[in-house]
């Protein structure tokens, strides 16, 4: 069955950092996950994982480089390396990377194979490890003005040619149904390249059953077609953290 991962940058956040991963593990879900990392204690994170019994389910290539142009690649390479390291100490497999923004006067073609080129070279430097790199669409009518990747059809086609095992797509459920919608239908098509979900209702990017998405249908079509990782929830809780977790375990009916 589907597994729920608790995104700790969102959910928790009344609580100082390290004791949301406890908080976590009170609430009865089996991994969390976070954004960057540089400014974290990555020692101190193990212990509470380890501690908890948590798994980590991703966490961002930090700095995030603007991989819409090219002239960036050497700052993406060496996050990717120093993600890596850090994703192998955490014993995390999943490494989120962004596009940046669109760059105004260049040819969408051009950003387009830039991002190919950057990911074929980060993707030469985690195909010997068990690190997956998921490429992250986001949307721009709402939360994300002027980012570059926004649809899921350009997303699976960069993976196209970019063309490794280990880089796949993050496929975030709030930012889909907005940007696109037919979420059944094209999770569906692409579950074999996507390495990674997120989720939160839209409108609002609120818990389970706030908005218009019937995650109970769409949890149950990622687990019938055989999705073995981790669904993150990211969202902004209306209510309590704990509460607004209860909530999804009653919409969605996560397993554990």
């Amino acid at each position: 069955m589907v597994r729920l991962s608790v995104c700790v940058e969102m959910i928790f956040r009344e609580l100082p950092f390290l004791d949301r991963i406890g908080a976590v593990a009170e609430a009865g879900f089996p991994a969390f996950e976070f954004w960057g990392w540089r400014s974290k204690d990555i020692k101190a994170i193990l212990e509470r994982k380890q501690d908890c019994g948590l798994a980590i389910s991703s966490f961002g290539v930090d700095p995030s480089a603007r991989i819409v142009d090219y002239s960036t690649r050497n700052e993406f390479i060496k996050g990717v390396k120093d993600s890596v390291e850090t994703a192998h100490k955490l014993e995390c497999s999943r490494l989120i990377v962004t596009t940046g923004n669109e760059i105004k006067g260049v040819p969408r073609e051009t950003q387009h194979q830039n991002i190919v080129k950057s990911l074929k070279e980060g993707a030469r430097l985690v195909e010997k490890t068990d690190v997956i790199l998921v490429l992250e669409p986001l949307n721009i009518l709402v939360d994300h003005k002027g980012y570059y990747l926004y649809s899921s059809s350009e997303g699976i086609e960069i993976l196209r040619q970019v063309d490794s095992p280990n880089v796949k797509l993050l496929y975030d459920i709030y930012h889909q149904q907005i940007t696109e919608g037919n979420l059944i239908a094209t999770i569906t098509k692409n579950i074999g390249s996507i390495g990674h979900f997120h989720s939160a209702d839209v409108p609002g990017r609120h818990e389970f059953g706030t908005g218009e998405v019937n995650y109970a249908n769409v949890l149950r079509k990622i687990d019938e077609l055989g999705y073995e990782g981790f669904v993150g929830l990211e969202f902004m809780p209306l209510k309590d953290s704990k509460e607004a977790l209860e909530m999804v375990k009653r919409t969605g009916k996560p397993a554990r």
